[in-house]
């Protein structure tokens, strides 16, 4: 906070006090479209009005957008002093849109070293067919999650409306097992592509940061009495308030035949939407899912708590813990229920 606070002030100066830039050549990356001044101006203009808490890389990307349409004159206001953590990241992430090559963060990625397993663990629980790999599992195992998603369509009809591609794997590694040689338990993959709109709109405190629709594919890729997949349409949005967001998301499973279903009841235990709650304090990180928890009467419900923390200086991964309660941790025990605990790292968060 401090050293945005610092660098924005030394931009400031910069800017004031070198008026012959307003005369140099427009930059040969812009195309002609705009002269460096009028950049200059838009980001001093903005550096002088916006709160303490707004990045120059924010300041500088609200320009990059008003140039892209020909608006350096009528830019956008300033971000408002109660913005919160959510539309910040998308913030950020509309300036890595302009980036080639680059693949976003889109749900948490976390490396869990050691998730221990309280309920329902135990080699007799378990379809014969993965208890024949595995012996009888190891209560304590490794879980980790890789979330990432790339713009497929950007600012269509020159609105705040995107299209997206993302893709999710989250896997449960017997790593401790060594005497079955350290087998993946389970690994659940789920491509998606949605519709995203940003926005913007505020009522009463609250923020309308994000509205989403999409299609989901989630499958574990196995074969026979192991497979498990089904296919969503999902619908979500996100809400904030400060540092506090809510994130409600509802969807609706695509019906297969009932010959081909793996998993005829799978809506029963997983329900048709979450509910996520985050808040960012002090550089913590809290989190609480809540999933089919009303519509099963609370009798095949759902809820995950994580934290995550700063982990000494180390800038590239923060410490974390997450508690699973529930069914459907993994799509092979999604009908199992599951009490676990796990600590370790986490590379991104949701806010």
């Amino acid at each position: 906070m401090c050293g945005a606070s610092f660098l924005r002030r030394c931009l400031l100066l910069i800017v004031t006090c070198c008026p012959p830039l307003a005369s140099l050549p427009a930059l040969a990356e812009d195309g002609g479209k705009t002269s460096t001044g009028d950049f200059a101006a838009c980001v001093q203009r903005l550096a002088l009005n916006s709160s303490d808490i707004t990045t120059i890389g924010e300041i500088r990307t609200r320009c990059r957008l008003a140039e892209d349409k020909k608006e350096l004159s009528a830019v956008p206001e300033p971000q408002q002093p109660d913005s919160g953590a959510f539309e910040k990241k998308l913030i950020i992430d509309q300036e890595n849109i302009r980036k080639p090559f680059t693949m976003m963060a889109h749900r948490a990625n976390y490396l869990l070293l050691a998730a221990h397993n309280f309920h329902g663990w135990s080699g007799a629980d378990f379809a014969a067919g993965n208890q024949s790999e595995l012996g009888d599992p190891k209560r304590t195992e490794a879980q980790f999650q890789l979330s990432g998603k790339m713009p497929l369509a950007v600012n269509l009809f020159d609105l705040p409306l995107d299209i997206y591609a993302g893709y999710t794997m989250r896997s449960f590694w017997q790593v401790y097992n060594t005497e079955h040689s350290s087998p993946f338990r389970e690994t659940d993959h789920e491509p998606e592509a949605w519709l995203q709109l940003r926005p913007g709109w505020r009522l009463w405190g609250w923020t309308n940061s994000l509205n989403t629709i999409g299609i989901n594919h989630q499958s574990n890729g196995q074969s026979d009495s192991l497979s498990r997949s089904w296919n969503r349409i999902f619908a979500g949005i996100v809400l904030e308030k400060g540092n506090f967001s809510l994130i409600p998301r509802a969807w609706f499973r695509l019906q297969e035949d009932r010959a081909d279903d793996d998993n005829p009841d799978i809506s029963d235990y997983l329900g048709h939407g979450e509910l996520t709650l985050a808040w960012r304090h002090y550089n913590n990180t809290f989190t609480a899912m809540l999933r089919n928890n009303l519509d099963s009467g609370f009798s095949r419900g759902a809820w995950q708590l994580g934290w995550s923390f700063p982990l000494l200086s180390f800038p590239y991964f923060r410490g974390y813990i997450q508690y699973f309660g529930g069914y459907g941790e993994s799509l092979i025990d999604y009908d199992r229920y599951v009490s676990r605990i796990g600590i370790g790292m986490s590379l991104t968060d949701l806010l």
